[in-house]
């Protein structure tokens, strides 16, 4: 009898400790479903550095989105003159998404359709080969780029109705998620001043707001066919004149009443840099799922994290569902910001990628400890 009493206490103490050994419930994941981290993808002399920063860095922290801008940082086969002279390879873009899985780390593409087409006084790769897809044509590159100008530019625009456009962008969109064998693809969207254009013969006299919408049904109807979400700023849906957040953060050309016209499940990346403004309660209230995106103010992504678990914790639970968590954005590129991160860049400021992303992982924990 002894024998079996014994066997069955260590049977017992057996189950309890591999009981305690399984969390009663991903907290983390409850507080903040999406922890994001969105920057350029690394060239490839920043590669092994990016990588090794994936595995020692971002894994720790428990981030489990990783949002690279690629562009055209990668040798594309379906449209080999739209490369960079310098771009990663096939391999290359295999071994980041060989070290994001092994992290569970959900890797998402990014190409910038529709605005973001040139930058200063600079044509994008896109526009420099297929200059018939140029929404503004009659808008030349200035020698030196300032702001404000005459011409109203910012950064040019492709024409959304151009009969070729589509073709063109959805190769390089289809190739480069199948090579991080990605599930969501990023299409940027964000700071379109070029749309509905009066000078061009498509889309002259349409309603802003509808082409932009249009645009994105579009670009959503085509990755849903590989069964592939779709991710955009925010920054075009948000009434900058109303809301005083302004042409930056929100939009002058009434593209913002698309909110009301594109499909459900597209992610919105509800961006503020300088104010942590309480937008994500907008789109959620539209029926859209929202992250938020701090930059370089540690304080506001400190602020920016404590409203997101507010919102998730104080809700109706149609609402706590479409508020998904934090995404840290980076505008400098790979290399730069390892070097602020590794403290082998001075800066001059607090304020920065590096200090913010330190910042807002930190008070992460800290939230998550608390519930």
């Amino acid at each position: 009898m002894g024998k079996y009493l014994c066997v069955l206490f260590s049977s017992i103490c057996l189950i309890t400790t591999s009981v305690a050994q399984i969390p009663l419930s991903n907290n983390l994941d409850s507080i903040m479903p999406v922890r994001g981290f969105c920057i350029a993808a690394p060239q490839p002399n920043d590669l092994e550095e990016f990588i090794s920063f994936i595995d020692k860095d971002l894994a720790p922290r428990k981030v489990n989105t990783l949002i690279l801008r690629v562009d055209y940082n990668y040798m594309y086969e379906s449209h080999p003159e739209l490369r960079d002279s310098i771009a990663l390879s096939k391999r290359d873009v295999s071994r980041l998404a060989k070290v994001c899985k092994k992290n569970n780390i959900r890797i998402i593409p990014q190409v910038n359709l529709l605005g973001h087409q040139s930058w200063a006084n600079r044509i994008g790769n896109l526009l420099k080969h297929y200059p018939e897809f140029d929404e503004t044509p009659l808008v030349k590159m200035p020698e030196k780029y300032v702001w404000p100008n005459a011409d109203g530019l910012y950064c040019k625009s492709y024409c959304p109705l151009h009969p070729d456009v589509h073709r063109v962008v959805f190769a390089i969109v289809d190739e480069i998620c199948d090579a991080f064998d990605a599930d969501a693809f990023h299409a940027g969207m964000d700071e379109v001043f070029y749309i509905g254009e009066k000078q061009c013969p498509r889309c002259s006299g349409r309603d802003k707001a509808e082409l932009f919408a249009g645009e994105v049904r579009t670009i959503r109807d085509h990755l849903a066919l590989k069964g592939r979400k779709l991710w955009i700023w925010g920054d075009r849906l948000i009434d900058g004149k109303t809301t005083g957040i302004g042409e930056w953060e929100g939009s002058f050309n009434s593209t913002w009443r698309a909110v009301d016209m594109i499909p459900k499940d597209v992610m919105i990346c509800d961006w503020h840099y300088e104010r942590p403004d309480q937008t994500p309660v907008y789109f959620a209230m539209k029926g859209l799922n929202v992250v938020t995106c701090p930059w370089r103010v540690p304080e506001n992504a400190i602020l920016q994290a404590q409203d997101m678990v507010k919102f998730r914790k104080h809700s109706t639970p149609e609402m706590k569902k479409r508020f998904m968590g934090m995404v840290q954005t980076v505008w400098s590129g790979t290399g730069e910001f390892l070097d602020s991160f590794y403290g082998r860049r001075t800066e001059e400021n607090k304020n920065n990628p590096a200090n913010c992303f330190k910042a807002l992982y930190g008070e992460i924990q800290k939230l998550t400890e608390k519930e």
